[in-house]
């Protein structure tokens, strides 16, 4: 068919097309080429263009192309150019303002540069070979810029041998298989390529870490360092609408915050939607918290508290009056990850007609002067703290959405230790109180496990007689 094809010159058109002119010209004063059965078409043959631009979806013989096998078809996936990159402007230009057609078209559609060689058979009858419409495609091998070799149909192995059936009378079934003949890659070659391999990912680990810098902080031993990125999602079931929270964060002992860090905010003003039988304001809220455990002394007899989000939900009216709707606390996770918490509120209440007439005319309604007497109050010293005579109701809820990340250089113990660690309290390998705890635990377990073997191991008899003595 190229023969036939190339011995006009006015079908030439690239060089290469030339090339093969000449050569043929060449081939029939020395007597022809005799045709085989199995040949190639390569990368820069016109075939190869022709047959991805011809390639079809499906075996419809009225398919239409769809707009995506349009554009796909009109991609040249063709080993590209690439010039030099300088090595101080690895991306000069991150955002192209005025892109052209044709750079559209190459970046929206997947444009890995490939070669493509098609391995063809000549399944014409014998001594009639080198009609073109008894060639056939065996198989496709593609080679990307990435290195990835895709052989298509894939290597025969155990699989019976692939099927061409020819329309015409004879109705002919040629079968074939595809082996891989490749010589087996030596040891020293093998282990040559692997040094290869670890010296370039040594390479790029460093350029990652030139582009990382030197900047990143991390935890001194025996510190914890937490990051809350949460989100106080939306707040329902409350008296009045248009809904704000004014939240704020308490540090106990052994926490600190860094100087720039706020530990309060307040949100914006939401009105209320009806869903279900709640009406519901979606505030959808961000804030981010970052705060340090240093470890104490080891002998103290109380367990490290965990910091502690106080806050208060409140309704502003039409005429600029303010209530209160409901008090709540939130006890941050202590386990890194997800997590989504619904609140339930309260809020104090004067028994009468009078303070509820206040309430809805003049606005305002008892609050509590010291926030923290939600939990326990951070100037309570006593060791008993009496609500008797408080008087209050329960509200609404508010929901939090908590991404929790924690830092601290005890969490690289093993995975053996780590399997025995309960909480991240114990990672830090202070806390003797709940360390005992678990160990006087695991000793009873261990004492009750050695009781009961001993019991199954002593003969009936003997256990029967000691129980009737009993």
């Amino acid at each position: 068919f190229e023969v036939d094809l190339y011995q006009n010159e006015s079908a030439c058109q690239t060089p290469l097309d030339r090339q093969y002119h000449e050569e043929i010209l060449k081939l029939e004063k020395a007597g022809g080429r005799k045709n085989y059965r199995i040949f190639t078409y390569t990368d820069h043959d016109r075939f190869t263009n022709l047959e991805e631009h011809c390639q079809k979806v499906t075996d419809s013989d009225h398919e239409v192309p769809s707009y995506l096998a349009e554009r796909m078809a009109n991609v040249r996936r063709r080993r590209q150019d690439h010039r030099p990159i300088e090595a101080s402007s690895l991306k000069s230009k991150i955002v192209t303002w005025e892109p052209s057609e044709e750079f559209i078209k190459n970046n929206h559609v997947i444009n890995t540069p490939v070669q493509t060689m098609y391995i063809m058979g000549d399944l014409g009858p014998y001594g009639k070979l080198g009609h073109r419409e008894y060639e056939h495609v065996l198989c496709t091998i593609k080679v990307d810029s990435n290195g990835v070799i895709t052989v298509k149909p894939d290597f025969t192995g155990t699989k019976g041998a692939y099927r061409i059936e020819l329309d015409g009378e004879k109705r002919e079934v040629w079968k074939y298989t595809i082996e891989n003949a490749s010589v087996q890659v030596q040891p020293e070659e093998e282990e040559r390529e692997q040094c290869v391999f670890r010296d370039l990912y040594s390479r790029h680990k460093e350029y990652l870490s030139g582009l990382v810098g030197s900047e990143f902080e991390m935890t001194l031993p025996g510190t914890l360092r937490l990051f809350v990125n949460g989100e106080i999602v939306s707040a329902q079931g409350y008296e009045y609408d248009n809904l704000y929270v004014h939240f704020f964060l308490e540090l106990p002992n052994q926490w600190s915050s860094p100087a720039f860090q706020q530990l309060s905010g307040v949100t914006q003003t939401c009105a209320t939607k009806t869903v279900g039988w709640d009406n519901v304001a979606y505030f959808c809220y961000p804030f981010t918290l970052e705060m340090f455990f240093t470890q104490g002394d080891e002998s103290e007899d109380s367990l490290p508290q965990w910091p502690v989000l106080y806050f208060e939900v409140l309704s502003l009216d039409f005429w600029q009056r303010y209530r209160v709707e409901g008090y709540g606390s939130l006890v941050l996770p202590a386990s890194p990850g997800l997590h989504m918490l619904t609140i339930p509120t309260w809020r104090p209440v004067e028994l009468g007609t009078v303070a509820e007439l206040r309430r809805f005319f003049i606005g305002g309604s008892p609050e509590l002067e010291d926030i923290t007497y939600v939990r326990i109050p951070s100037t309570f010293k006593g060791e008993r703290l009496s609500r008797f005579g408080f008087r209050t109701e329960t509200t609404g809820s508010v929901t939090f959405r908590l991404y929790c990340l924690q830092q601290s250089k005890a969490f690289l113990e093993t995975s053996a230790l780590r399997q025995r660690m309960q909480s991240v309290l114990d990672r830090l390998g202070g806390f003797s109180q709940q360390s005992s705890v678990y160990n006087v635990l695991e000793a009873f377990q261990r004492a009750r496990r050695r009781m009961q073997e001993a019991r199954e191991s002593l003969p009936q008899d003997l256990i029967s007689t000691s129980a009737s003595t009993v």
